[in-house]
């Protein structure tokens, strides 16, 4: 007779250690939403691994009660890849930051999103380094002055979407820390695909980094700077629902609904296009004055999991020549022997 699944709260998921990020920090709502979002995924909780690198994002593996990683620093991508390759079944979490991500760890980020491994990895991005106290990070903005930037940051910033969808990452998403049901939803959409889904989290440092997204946050200024992009719908927004996204040649423009323009001139956003140019053009739709940010899922393709290949390459191998001997292995070739 089959296993009945628990039944799982919120409360299941949330570790006995204190939660110790800055009161006010963005991080306290990404954490509850992952805690919420965990008991709704039918997944044993013995299945659920979250793994982490080093900063205050870092942190989250010690509040969730599952099993998990507080790694070094940019090596998260690598150590969960082990993971997911050495026990595939599991449903493996990866907590990162925009400097712990994208800077030391950059190289370990591209090659795991190239390689399509499922996991899911979710970027915190408040573009500061918080937990060394205030330096410019990769995703800093042109002109940031911070400690380690006195007289301002001459650094073009790395925009985490175009650089996922630059290594062809399978799954791409973005979303703000409090927007709390957009955030569930997206994280739900994350943990349902199969390879390598990788979530941008909007979140404030208001320690060192106070307003960072506030253009987008503002209750006054969320409805023209955001636009919620949802497949198979056309991209609208604004307060009035009455500006919108549609192609002119190779380049997107904003436009206003009326006077002769109606909502069949604007684009239908279809997330799963198997170029990523389409989804890389949203995601550099904010670079130009005057547009929204994209929020949402801008790409979700099937592609072959590197888990599930390695696994059946490893199969083919020992059909045809059997199961390896270690010792055999190590006693081949040329050997010495040292006195």
């Amino acid at each position: 007779m089959a296993a009945t699944l628990p039944v799982y709260t919120k409360k299941d998921f949330q570790s006995d250690q204190e939660v110790r990020w800055c009161p006010g920090c963005g991080d306290y709502a990404i954490l509850s939403a992952v805690q919420s979002v965990f008991p709704e995924l039918g997944i044993p909780r013995e299945k659920f691994v979250v793994v982490s690198g080093i900063g205050c994002s870092s942190r989250l593996p010690y509040y969730m009660n599952t099993f998990g990683f507080h790694t070094i620093h940019g090596r998260a991508p690598a150590v969960a890849t082990g993971i997911k390759i050495a026990r595939p079944d599991l449903e493996v979490w990866v907590a990162t930051g925009d400097g712990d991500s994208l800077s030391i760890g950059g190289n370990h980020t591209i090659h795991m999103l190239r390689r399509n491994v499922g996991i899911k990895v979710l970027l915190f991005n408040n573009r500061i380094y918080g937990l060394t106290k205030g330096q410019y990070s990769p995703t800093s903005e042109v002109g940031k002055k911070a400690k380690s930037t006195p007289y301002g940051s001459i650094d073009r910033p790395f925009n985490p979407l175009s650089l996922a969808l630059g290594a062809e990452a399978t799954f791409v998403a973005r979303s703000v820390d409090v927007f709390q049901p957009h955030l569930k939803s997206v994280l739900k959409k994350a943990a349902a695909h199969g390879g390598a889904a990788f979530v941008e989290v909007l979140q404030n440092c208001n320690i060192f980094n106070d307003g960072a997204w506030e253009n987008l946050t503002d209750k006054e200024l969320r409805d023209d700077s955001t636009i919620a992009i949802e497949h198979g719908m056309p991209l609208v927004f604004g307060k009035g629902r009455d500006k919108g996204i549609r192609l002119n040649g190779l380049a997107l423009e904003v436009v206003k609904l009326g006077d002769g323009v109606t909502e069949s001139d604007l684009i239908v956003h279809d997330e799963r296009i198997p170029n990523p140019a389409y989804a890389f053009l949203l995601s550099r739709m904010d670079a130009t004055p005057g547009f929204p940010t994209p929020i949402g899922v801008l790409r979700a393709v099937d592609a072959p999991r590197y888990e599930v290949q390695i696994a059946d390459q490893a199969r083919a191998v020992t059909e045809k020549k059997g199961k390896g001997d270690l010792g055999r292995l190590l006693g081949a070739g040329d050997t010495w022997e040292v006195r």
